[in-house]
């Protein structure tokens, strides 16, 4: 069984093929892992950093990517504005989405992360408008969960870094890299 652990940089494909692409073609997993045999468990979007296990292991994939298993997932996302009590309180109890409630979701604000790599292209940045970094776990997926979560609760998330699935974090990866789980 081979499973590895992969930092997605930001603007690529969770895929290893551009099937959609019209023009230039977009970056995906074949620019970065040469491995044979081995599937993305679960999705990470284009505009998302992180995260992302690869296995070739039909039973482990289904168990990261189904929610059914409920595998906790950490994001670090910084969030337009200053979140209060009362927008955390709200993503711990669950947020109304258009595809119905989502479950509890563990959060707190935090610093911004320690030797965080900057985004290429950077975040915009507004003088008139703070932001703040906050750290939630969510044990389901939605599509663009988090992102339609932050924004329900009037915090439109800026950067978005998946930072651990279950027990695997994205420790010692720099953007692009991957090690063996």
């Amino acid at each position: 069984m081979t499973t590895i652990l992969f930092n997605k940089p930001f603007n690529v494909l969770s895929q290893f093929t551009d099937s959609g692409s019209q023009g230039s073609p977009r970056k995906t997993l074949s620019d970065f892992i040469d491995l044979p045999g081995v599937y993305a468990a679960g999705r990470l979007d284009r505009d998302s950093e992180g995260l992302l296990i690869l296995t070739d292991d039909g039973r482990l994939q289904a168990r990261i990517a189904n929610p059914r298993h409920k595998l906790a997932k950490t994001y670090w996302a910084q969030v337009e504005g200053i979140p209060d009590d009362r927008a955390l309180q709200a993503l711990r109890d669950g947020v109304v989405l258009k595809d119905g409630l989502t479950r509890p979701a563990k959060v707190q604000r935090m610093d911004e992360p320690i030797g965080l790599w900057p985004r290429n292209p950077p975040v915009r940045f507004r003088k008139s408008v703070p932001d703040c970094w906050i750290a939630l776990t969510i044990r389901e997926g939605k599509n663009r969960q988090v992102r339609r979560m932050t924004a329900a609760v009037g915090h439109p998330t800026l950067r978005l870094i998946r930072f651990a699935v279950g027990d695997w974090t994205l420790e010692g990866l720099a953007p692009g890299q991957w090690s063996y789980a």
